[in-house]
Order: C-alpha cells, then structure tokens, then sequence
C-alpha cells in the first residue's frame, strides 16, 4: 500500500525531472555550455518549490537536503545536453511531459500549504507559485519576460488544478481523490492549450499606443 507520504514524493521528483528537462532544453537553444544547462536545469525543476517552501517556513528547502532532487536535476541536464537531438524529436511529448509536471507541482503545492495551515485561498496561490516558479527563474536567467506573463494559461491551469485540491480539502475528500482530480483538470487545460492555442487576451494598442510602448521598451 502506497502511503500519501511516498505518493507525494513520487509526484515531486515527477514534476522535477520534467521541468529540468524542459529547463535544458532552453539552455541549450540558447547555446549554454555544459554547465549553464546544468544550473538551468535545476533552476527550472526546483525553484517554484524552493519559493513555497521558504514562503511557509519549511526550511531548508527540500531541494536542498535531499540529494535525489539535485540528482534528478542533474540527470535530466546531462540526458538533454548530451542526447539534445533526440530530445527535440520529441518537442510535442516534452511539452506534455512539461504539463504533466505543471499539474503535479501544483496539485503538490497546494497539498503542502494547507498542511502548514495557510488559507484555502492563499494555498491555492502557493499552489500555482509552485507550478510556475521554476520556468519563471528560468526567464529569468535568460533575459526574457517570463512565458507565463504573454497570455499564456500556464498560470491559470495551474491555479485550477491547485483549487480542487484546496476545494477537497474543505468538503473533507481524500488527498489521493482530490490531487488527481486537480492533476487532471490542470493537465487538461494545459493539453487543450497546447493542442488548440488557447491563450488569454492581450491589450489591443492603437498605431500610436503601439509605438509610445516601443519608445518606452527602448528608453532614452
């Protein structure tokens, strides 16, 4: 018999191997050196969860007591630094593997807030922040405006899948029953994302506005 304990930990090298995947990925279209992807690697499938554990008061951070996380972070670097061609052959399942990783990191989030005794509320927004903390840093580093502020419904799907799990918790369901329901949601809004470019709206800039925002970006 699986104890949540270990359900929960499953989840989270899960969500760390996929997203230092995807973090390699970046690092290596943006022809980093061995090293560079490693850090980016680990960057992108730990940071969201460093940043919820130290807004709650969980410290050390997990990521940096347990080694198999930094293990895991490692591998996948080296797996994609050194077999990057295999791996963007599989750009449409690195995408999902991504939003499979997006679901268990918040569904994850949103479970290890409520039990240090944060609103349901605040947990739900723990919850996201952990989905999408990673890829942010990983912007971040690489000097651009994160994905996840271009109208993309990364955030949302996260944030989602993190308010069923908070939601179950308040009617008194199971966390198993509740975090699969939450990982499906959230995975799902990302798959239909994917598949069908769902995206948020953006502001529509006159001529003009187009071109006071250009001048701005550029400065004096």
């Amino acid at each position: 018999m699986i104890t949540i304990e270990t359900f929960v930990q499953v989840l989270d090298l899960g969500g760390t191997f996929v997203f230092a995947i995807s973090g390699a990925v970046a690092a290596v279209n943006r022809r980093l050196d061995i090293f560079g992807t490693l850090v980016l690697s680990f960057v992108t499938g730990n940071f969201g969860g460093i940043t919820r554990d130290v807004l709650i008061g969980a410290v050390p951070p997990a990521a940096l007591i347990d080694g198999r996380y930094l293990l895991v972070s490692v591998l996948a670097g080296l797996i994609t630094f050194f077999w990057y061609t295999g791996v963007d052959r599989l750009r449409n399942p690195v995408l999902l593997f991504d939003a499979v990783g997006l679901s268990f990191f918040a569904v994850i989030g949103a479970h290890k807030a409520i039990e240090f005794g944060l609103s349901p509320a605040m947990s739900a927004l723990l919850g996201m922040l952990t989905g999408i903390g990673g890829g942010m840093t990983r912007d971040v580093l690489l000097a651009e405006i994160p994905q996840v502020l271009r109208s993309d419904i990364y955030a949302v799907a996260a944030f989602a899948g993190a308010s069923i799990v908070v939601s179950g918790n308040r009617i008194g369901v199971s966390y198993g029953v509740s975090a699969l329901g939450g990982a499906a949601l959230c995975f799902g809004l990302r798959f239909m994302a994917i598949r069908h470019g769902w995206r948020l709206p953006i502001a529509h800039l006159s001529a003009r506005g187009r071109a006071a925002a250009s001048e701005d970006e550029s400065g004096p």
